[in-house]
């Protein structure tokens, strides 16, 4: 396990906590929110840069593939 330490405002603090934001298990899931959203913006780019033309059945299996594999991968508990 890794200890961060991070500065922010005392008002986005307050708030956070407040909030119940900053427990360990809070935060995880909102960084690991925020890699899953980053992660689709980036297979949604990708895509979008795709010529039409050159996308063929077999190429959007392999996309699929990478993608569950991804997936599965993510969903390995952490080694602690």
């Amino acid at each position: 396990m890794t200890s961060i330490e991070i500065q922010l405002p005392d008002k986005l603090v307050q708030d956070a906590q407040a909030a119940g934001l900053l427990t360990p298990e809070a935060i995880e899931r909102l960084l690991l929110e925020q890699l899953r959203k980053q992660a689709g913006e980036a297979l949604r780019e990708m895509w979008a840069r795709m010529p039409r033309e050159e996308l063929t059945p077999e190429i959007a299996q392999m996309i699929n593939e990478e993608v569950q594999a991804v997936r599965h991968e993510r969903r390995k508990p952490t080694a602690a």
